[in-house]
């Protein structure tokens, strides 16, 4: 699962509500979430979720 909002030059930025955008992944059985680093500060991960914080595309390519 990705979500967040890419900019024009490729930063990746926070979005509103991530802990819910989180936990409805893990309940629709997703493992992965790929999501903008800024989001992670309060963020608490279900148990089975693997988190992959991106602050640019250009992370998230070295990333895959």
């Amino acid at each position: 699962m990705v979500f967040g909002e890419v900019g024009l030059s490729g930063e990746v930025r926070a979005v509103s509500m991530a802990q819910m955008r989180v936990q409805e992944a893990a309940k629709m059985g997703f493992t992965t979430c790929v999501m903008p680093r800024s989001n992670m500060r309060r963020l608490q991960i279900p148990e089975g979720m693997r988190i992959i914080a991106v602050s640019s595309l250009a992370e998230l390519g070295d990333v895959f």
